[in-house]
């Protein structure tokens, strides 16, 4: 474990939640964790919780369908819309909570993800902007463990990068 911790940032005028996080890996290796299925199922979910992707289409348009899966076996399923792609660089996509055919729940927040990947220093930067439609919205998904969790899903990630060194 080195010694790279995750800024996570609050503008709650602005409904925004702004995360960023250095790892010591490759900016390739960084890139294929959050863009192949088979990575990402490995560590985009705070342990003792699991991810499953059911399917991904990882260009402008596609979509991941995915759920969380919880130690007792029960499933939150997601979907994440896949807006821009730029290769290595950037992805842009909207995220909601959804049934497991992808039909949104209409009663949950979606938000709007900015994420870029660059590199200094040897270090791969990932920084992600998560943009909110109200207050309301940012401050259920706050209060639903979304700091906490992906903190938890960043560490997951930088523990598989550390160890495919």
């Amino acid at each position: 474990m080195n010694n790279l911790t995750t800024n996570f940032t609050v503008d709650k005028k602005n409904n925004i939640v702004k995360v960023k996080r250095a790892f010591a890996a490759p900016r390739d290796n960084v890139w294929a964790a959050w863009t192949e299925p088979e990575l990402l199922d490995q560590w985009w979910a705070p342990k003792p919780w699991k991810s499953e992707t059911k399917s991904m289409d990882f260009s402008a348009g596609g979509q991941r369908l995915y759920a969380m899966v919880g130690p007792e076996g029960e499933k939150h399923w997601s979907r994440v819309d896949y807006t821009s792609i730029t290769p290595k660089t950037n992805i842009k996509l909207r995220d909601g909570f959804c049934d497991s055919k992808g039909n949104i729940n209409q009663d949950l927040p979606q938000s709007d993800w900015n994420i870029e990947f660059s590199e200094s220093d040897g270090l791969t930067i990932v920084e992600v902007e998560i943009k909110h439609e109200t207050l309301a919205d940012l401050e259920q998904i706050l209060e639903m463990g979304f700091q906490e969790g992906f903190t938890a899903t960043l560490e997951e990630l930088d523990q598989i990068l550390t160890a495919k060194k």
